[in-house]
This record gives C-alpha cells, sequence and structure tokens, in this order.
C-alpha cells in the first residue's frame, strides 16, 4: 500500500506492508485523509532540523538517547537514531473509509461500513490503516467522506470549548483562526455566545465572520486587549480559546489580560508558556488545558485495549467527541464547505504539504487544510514488498542461516540485529516482519532484508528462510512459535517461550509426536547463561561434590502499572523477566529437576505495586540443591541490577552485575570485565555454531527439558504469589518428572 512518510523535511510517498489486524481493532481502506496545517507541519520541518537544533528543542528525547548510550554504547545508539530519521516517520492522525476486516474480538462494526478514524500513528495517510475500536466511529449518512475526514480536527476543537464551558450570552476571545479556531468559533456561536476572533490573516477573519464570528481583530492595526474591553463594556471576556500555534510567549498574556476577573483560559493550540504570576493571579483566572480529542487520549487501556468508560461517569470521551462533531456536521449546525479545504491525490502529498505551507500558487492564500484522497488500485493489500533484489543469487547457495525477524521491536533492533550483522558469516537477515508495514519496512532498509512484511503466514510460506526470530509482545510468543516449529523453521524466541501451561503444553506435544522425525530446534532467548561471567561461575563449579545454597537477586526497579508489561500482553514481570533466572537456575544445577517450588509475594503497601513486583521464589532441585529468587521492584536505582551468590563445596562464588565474579577460598581469585555483558552476542553465536553444524552437530545450547522446565518454574511461582501465597507444589509429580 502507499503511505506517506516524512524524512528530512521532505514528504516521501512510498510503499509498504498495510498493517496487521489486532483483536480490537478494524481495518479501514482509507479515502480520504486531512492534513492540518497546525501539527503536521511542525512535524515536517522539525524533521528537517539537524540534530543539534532537534535536540534543543526536545529535551526529553535526549534524555532518552543518553540512556540508550548508556545500555547500548555509541556507536550502536547513533546507528539507531540515524537509521530510523534515514527511513522516515508516518504522519497523519484524522481519516475516513470503509471497513474491509474486523479483529476477532469486535462488535459494533461490521465490513462495508463507513468510518472516520482518528489518532496519531493510527490514522495515518495510508491506504488502510489498522484502528482500535475507540478511534473509529461510524459516519452518518448526510456526511460525506471528505468533511468526515476532518473527525479530529473536530473532536480537538469541540473538546476546547468543552473546557471553556461556556455559557448561553458570554463573550469568548479565540486566538488563532486556522482551521481549529474556525471550528471553536462556530461551536461557540452554536452555543449562544457573543464570539470575538483574532488572527493576522485578514482572509480567514473574513472566513470566521461568514461563519459566526461577531467581531473580527486584526493584531496587525489595533490592540487585542484594548479591543475586547471595548466590546465587553470595559470587563473582559467570560473566556478565551487559544488555538494558535506559535512560539511566541505574548499570546497567553493576551489571552489572560483578555479576560475578566474570574475568566478562563483555555490553550488548545501550541504556544509558548512563559507564564507571568501577575496575567492571572489578581483576576483570579482559570488556566485550562485541554487535552486532545478528550478523555481516553494518552490511556492505553482505552485506545488501544478498547475499554471504554461508562458513559453516566465520563459523558464526553474522546469517541464520544468524534460522533458528536460528526452529528453536528449531519444537522449542518457545522460547516466546512466556506473553509477552503483543498483535494489531492495521494501521489501529490508533497505538493499538498507546500500549498500548505507556502500558499496553494493560485490565489496565493494557506488552505486551511488538505484533504488527501486515495483512489482504489490493484494489488493495494500486496503484505510483501522488495526491498532489494538479487537476494535469493546471492544467498540460497551460501551455506548461511537465512532469518526472519518477527517483531521489529525496540530490543531486536538494539541488540539482536547488530549482532546478526556481527556475525554475518553465519546469518543472513532476509525479512523484518512487523505488525506496523512502515516499522517493518524501515527497519529492513536499514539492515538489508530483502523484503519486509506485516504477515507471519508470508513468513512461513517461505522456503528461503531457515530460522525464525521472534521478538515481539510476550502473549504473541508461544502461538507464534508453534506455527513456525509446524512450519518446519528453527526457533529463537526472546523470553519468555510462552505465558500459559496450554501453550507450553502445546508446544512439547510438538517434539513428542512422532511425525515429523526429524524437528526443527528451538530456542529461547535466555542470553544470560552464555554469559562470560556465567562461563566463570561454571567453571568454578566443575567437579562440585555437594548441593548448592544458590541465592539471587534482581534489583529491577519500578515501571507504572499501567505498561503493557504489566497487561494481557506483557503477563507480568514474573512471567517475562524472572524467567531469565529461572533459566540460570536451570544452567546451573546441570541436569537436577525441580522437586519443589514455594513463592510468596510482598503485600502491597500501595496500588503502584502489583503482586509480580516484589516476591521471593525457592527452586529446591533433585540432587539437593535450593535456589532462591529476591525480585525486588522497590529497591533503589543506584543498586546493581544483579547479584549471585553461590555456596557449595566449602567455598562462596559472587557474581556482581555480570562485571565481576569473586571465588571465596583460602587463596580468593576474581575475574573483572571492564562492561555489563549479559551474553546476548554468545547466545546468537552458539546458536548459528549449531545450527550450521549439519550432522556433526554437538549439544544444543539449550535442552528442550530446560526450556520446558523454566517456563513451568515460573508459571507456578505465578500462581502462587498471585493466589496469596498458595499452597506450595510437589513440582515434580505435577510435570511427571522422575
Amino acid at each position: 500500500m502507499k503511505q506517506v512518510l516524512i524524512k528530512a523535511g521532505a514528504v516521501q510517498v512510498t510503499e509498504v506492508p498495510p498493517p496487521a489486524l489486532a483483536a480490537k481493532e478494524i481495518l479501514v481502506r482509507v479515502e480520504r485523509s486531512c492534513i492540518s496545517s497546525g501539527t503536521e507541519l511542525a512535524g515536517m520541518r522539525m524533521s528537517g532540523m539537524p540534530l543539534y537544533r532537534r535536540a534543543l528543542k526536545q529535551p526529553e528525547n535526549v534524555a532518552k538517547v543518553m540512556m540508550m548510550v548508556k545500555e547500548q554504547g555509541l556507536k550502536r545508539t547513533l546507528d539507531r537514531v540515524q537509521g530510523k530519521l534515514a527511513a522516515g516517520s508516518p504522519t497523519g492522525y484524522s481519516a475516513a473509509g470503509i471497513v474491509v476486516a474486523v479483529g476477532d474480538q469486535v462488535t459494533g462494526f461490521a465490513v462495508g461500513e463507513r468510518v472516520a478514524c482518528a489518532g496519531a500513528g493510527i490514522a495515518n495517510h495510508a491506504e488502510y490503516i489498522a484502528v482500535p475500536v475507540n478511534l473509529a466511529v461510524a459516519i452518518p449518512p448526510e456526511v460525506d467522506m471528505s468533511d468526515a475526514a476532518t473527525v479530529t480536527l473536530g473532536a480537538i476543537a469541540l473538546q476546547g470549548v468543552r473546557r471553556a464551558n461556556p455559557t448561553l450570552g458570554e463573550t469568548f476571545l479565540v486566538i488563532g483562526l486556522g482551521i481549529l479556531g474556525q471550528l471553536t468559533v462556530q461551536f461557540l456561536a452554536a452555543q449562544g455566545c457573543r464570539v470575538i476572533g483574532v488572527d493576522l490573516d485578514r482572509e480567514r477573519l473574513a472566513t470566521a465572520k461568514a461563519n459566526g464570528l461577531d467581531f473580527a481583530i486584526d493584531p496587525n492595526t489595533e490592540d487585542t486587549v484594548e479591543r475586547v474591553h471595548k466590546l465587553t463594556d470595559g470587563f473582559g471576556a467570560d473566556g478565551t480559546i487559544i488555538t494558535a500555534a506559535s512560539a511566541s510567549h505574548s499570546i497567553i498574556r493576551e489571552a489572560m489580560n483578555s479576560c475578566r476577573r474570574k475568566g478562563r483560559v483555555v490553550l488548545v493550540g501550541d504556544v509558548g508558556l512563559d507564564l507571568k504570576r501577575e496575567d492571572f493571579y489578581k483576576k483570579e483566572l482559570d488556566f485550562l488545558i485541554s487535552s486532545s480529542y478528550g478523555p481516553g487520549r494518552y490511556d492505553p487501556v482505552y485506545e488501544e485495549g478498547g475499554q471504554d468508560y461508562p458513559l453516566p461517569f465520563v459523558r464526553w470521551t474522546e469517541n464520544r467527541n468524534m460522533a458528536a462533531y460528526l452529528a453536528l456536521l449531519a444537522q449542518g449546525r457545522v460547516k466546512l464547505s466556506p473553509l477552503q479545504g483543498k483535494h489531492y491525490p495521494i501521489d501529490a502529498a508533497n505538493q499538498a504539504y507546500a500549498d500548505l505551507n507556502s500558499g496553494d500558487g493560485e490565489a496565493g492564500q494557506k488552505p486551511l487544510y488538505a484533504l488527501l484522497d486515495y483512489p482504489e488500485r490493484k494489488g493495494d493489500r500486496t503484505t510483501r514488498v522488495a526491498m532489494r533484489s538479487g537476494f535469493a543469487t546471492t544467498h540460497s547457495t551460501s551455506g548461511k542461516i537465512r532469518v526472519a525477524l518477527v517483531g521489529a521491536s525496540s530490543f531486536a533492533q538494539a541488540v539482536h540485529l547488530p549482532n546478526l550483522a556481527k556475525l554475518k558469516d553465519r546469518f543472513v537477515l532476509r525479512t523484518v516482519m512487523s505488525r506496523t508495514g512502515s516499522n517493518a519496512r524501515a527497519v529492513a532498509q536499514q539492515h538489508g532484508a530483502e523484503y519486509c512484511t506485516s504477515d507471519l503466514a508470508e513468513v512461513l510460506a517461505d522456503d528461503q528462510i531457515d530460522l525464525v526470530l521472534i521478538a515481539n509482545r510476550h502473549n504473541l510468543h508461544g502461538d507464534m512459535t508453534l506455527a513456525a516449529l509446524r512450519a518446519g523453521k528453527h526457533v529463537f524466541v526472546e523470553k519468555p517461550l510462552a505465558l500459559t501451561e496450554a501453550e507450553v503444553a502445546a508446544i512439547e506435544d510438538f517434539y513428542r509426536a512422532k511425525k515429523p522425525a526429524a524437528k526443527p530446534y528451538l530456542m529461547v532467548g535466555y542470553n544470560r547463561r552464555f554469559s562470560p561471567a556465567m562461563a566463570e561461575v561454571k567453571a568454578h563449579l566443575q567437579g562440585r561434590t555437594t548441593p548448592m545454597m544458590i541465592s539471587y537477586r534482581m534489583n529491577v526497579g519500578f515501571i507504572p502499572s499501567d505498561s503493557w508489561i504489566h497487561g494481557a500482553e506483557g503477563g507480568g514481570r514474573n512471567l517475562g523477566e524472572a524467567c531469565h533466572i529461572y533459566d540460570l537456575f536451570c544452567h546451573l544445577v546441570e541436569g537436577a529437576t525441580p522437586i519443589k517450588i514455594t513463592a510468596t509475594s510482598v503485600t502491597p503497601s500501595g496500588s503502584q505495586w502489583q503482586k509480580n513486583d516484589n516476591f521471593i521464589a525457592t527452586i529446591a532441585y533433585s540432587d539437593g540443591s535450593v535456589a532462591s529468587l529476591t525480585y525486588c521492584a522497590m529497591g533503589h536505582g543506584s543498586c546493581p541490577k544483579e547479584y549471585l551468590e553461590i555456596i557449595c563445596d566449602g567455598k562462596n562464588i559472587i557474581m556482581d552485575d555480570f562485571r565481576s565474579v569473586t571465588l571465596f577460598v583460602p587463596r580468593p581469585r576474581k575475574w573483572k570485565s571492564q562492561t555489563t555483558n549479559k551474553g546476548q552476542f554468545d547466545e546468537l553465536k552458539a546458536l548459528g555454531d549449531f545450527l550450521a553444524g549439519g550432522d556433526d552437530k554437538g549439544a544444543a545450547p539449550i535442552e528442550l527439558e530446560s526450556l520446558l522446565a523454566t517456563s513451568r518454574i515460573a508459571l507456578e511461582v505465578e500462581r502462587q504469589i498471585m493466589t496469596e501465597g498458595g499452597a506450595s507444589a510437589p513440582f515434580a509429580t505435577a510435570h511427571g518428572v522422575q
């Protein structure tokens, strides 16, 4: 499909795979999408700035980059940033089209229905968009597609008016008469308010006057504050709504000085916010921020999870604002025809942005907004997009392991893809699959894959793929792993292997079945066992004669409760992260089997903590060893994250955060590393060496029995800590361990 991407201050229309459909989403074939002259033009200009200027304007992103440098190193971070910039970014947040597919858990929408859609990163300028149910509304029969495509702008303006809480007969000042300001004027007029408008553009003032504005102020020729007070008998406006976009700090001062005592100022646009106490203190003004489309915005549970707010308690959500706006259009109470919207075909998107930025070349006047049109075309839903030719010929006989990356996550981009590149004598990246087509293309382009796709079936049907590397959300791991194994592909899946016993059992059944005789290899990304520090620990355990006492502490830090990690996609921190340590325990006891598990969670002292944030799990093994994990999210961030102590054979072995290993014996020995190396490179190297071994393969990097045991330990720990410390289980009996 075609999609608009912003790159280096320019607009590109690029072929990308259409998005994959989630359970609570609808797939929409876009007929119109709306470009606003504010937010999107600002984003385009920002993309054209040198990195140092962007850093000055977005210091919050600088902090993220510095954290990446700390965790991943300078070169890897620069490669990622430059690769992302070179690939371009999706844009757009308001569109309308026809539903062509619905997710398994969708109700209220049907194929063939006309819908209007909202959301940055969702309602993109693209031929197809996957839209969560709370960001789509049905279009009334009286409203055409072009008007419906402005639904996001309408909802933003409507929410700003709701925050102002106007009443019949009040006087409101609207500063900035772009498309948001024009709609705000019409909404206020429909509320029975007197409306004063301010804009530097005389044409916009005239347009607003024709659509409900009572008084127009040109700040080039008159003082706004003085004029507003004259129009309100010296009292000032009851309220001001700022819909302008400007870095100037004077706008906010002007808005406050134009208000009466006890008035209110609502910020919808993006202006300088150097607030002066004296501007609103003496008048006791209310300063309000309007959060985009309305309640629900920026709440992943509402927007991505599809969980609505009850109407009696939250009357106007973003979805209800969208529907209310379309209803006003249907009733004729809001009119878009006078607002100078202009149509462009999708292939002329660059011209649309240029006209919005500098004038349309006909009358020299900037359109208030532009509409992109998407005519139907053959092949627009093709899920495979070629990136370069000649791949199969070049690599099919090279003896390399051909890899499909499924899930182009940040972790995969930061860790696995650079490591695959380092191991280019063993691996070659054939394809990148991501449910977001633009992300699939960007990563495939940066790392030299032959093609990109948004469809797992495309990957599984490709006989030129040897290994599927799965690195997406945790809840998808089990099913995708089994599907890839059944397709005859070797699988490397990031931890965890699965989130349910049923998924683990299905994978086990696949390997226990008699056919096919030659089974593909399965490996899980338990990298810590491959680290240099752990190799040193294992060397000290060679020839041990006594059971071990193993104590491990993970000081993992706080993650907010609304993070995906805590939800259904992540499965929580025990299943999603602590499994690393259960694998280490299995690695250290080497052949012994778990026979008993006891797990207890700290009773949460506040709602910010989950039961699986802070707990202690103890596992007894068949060789007499006992391993204990203390997993804590309420420790101090300056304390090292991971600490291991092993006691056996009259010696103590301490591993400190993968940077040092100390052996306490009569003559202590210490191993040190300059960096924290948790073994991600070494695990891929071990996998590559094993798969390339042919008939002479040695021992598998991780045996299947160990993988299954690790998953089941994690599941049992989860059961106990989530059921108020449920009774400990005889693990060996429950899972048939002899």
